[in-house]
């Protein structure tokens, strides 16, 4: 079974410094038939103005993933982690009992593309954690390619559930089939472009929750650029 969650369905915001959209209920977004799809409770697509950011704010008990589109995302936390996203860069920060951290579009005069990801630990209390790490176009074309894992296996991130997310850069014509293992379903986020989900056209934007199937056969309509979770 396939359900696919429109683009133009998700919830919207427009602060004239961030042009957000939420998948799933988030700040005064709430929708109760979109609070999540299995340890999966976030995906925000954020379009961050040159300069501007979120300033100084605090997460408990969650596994967070930044993947950056388009520009740069500077990220200051309470770990005494600075770095700087940029595309290609997965960022891992697991909240544990407790972080504060901000984020910032690096320049003064490109915007910032990104989308933050939040997975729900597999238990609560664990101690603050960061990682990044940085993944080429050619590991991704043509392929699903793992940046997150429970294991980290692959040289993925890790994270504290047993989730893992894939990207993929398809050409046009292009196609992946995935197999799901036995008793897990999957979600499809499209970046960009348009891709056939088990022959559901989902476009920029979309997503699509995946369960009961035994494969994922993905096929690009246009270049495109997509993740795919693992979920139990």
């Amino acid at each position: 079974m396939i359900t696919v969650r429109r683009a133009n369905d998700r919830g919207h915001a427009d602060h004239g410094w961030l042009n957000t959209y939420h998948t799933f209920s988030f700040a005064d977004y709430y929708d109760p038939r979109h609070m999540g799809f299995r340890d999966l409770r976030v995906i925000n697509e954020d379009r961050v103005q040159p300069g501007v950011g979120f300033p100084t704010h605090p997460h408990r008990n969650m596994e967070i993933i930044s993947y950056v589109l388009e520009g740069a995302l500077a990220h200051r936390d309470s770990m005494r982690t600075g770095s700087v996203i940029r595309p290609g860069d997965v960022q891992r920060m697991s909240a544990g009992t407790g972080i504060t951290h901000s984020e910032f579009n690096d320049s003064k005069v490109d915007p910032l593309h990104f989308f933050q990801i939040w997975i729900l630990p597999e238990r609560t209390g664990i101690t603050p954690s960061y990682e990044q790490k940085f993944f080429p176009d050619q590991e991704k074309r043509g392929r699903l390619r793992l940046i997150a894992s429970p294991d980290g296996r692959d040289d993925s991130v890790t994270i504290h559930q047993d989730v893992k997310l894939y990207a993929t850069l398809l050409d046009p014509g292009e196609e992946i089939v995935h197999h799901v293992p036995a008793g897990q379903h999957a979600w499809v986020q499209v970046a960009r472009g348009k891709l056939l989900v088990n022959g559901h056209l989902l476009e920029t934007g979309d997503g699509a929750a995946v369960s009961n199937e035994d494969l994922l056969r993905l096929t690009a309509k246009e270049a495109a650029e997509a993740l795919v979770f693992e979920l139990p």
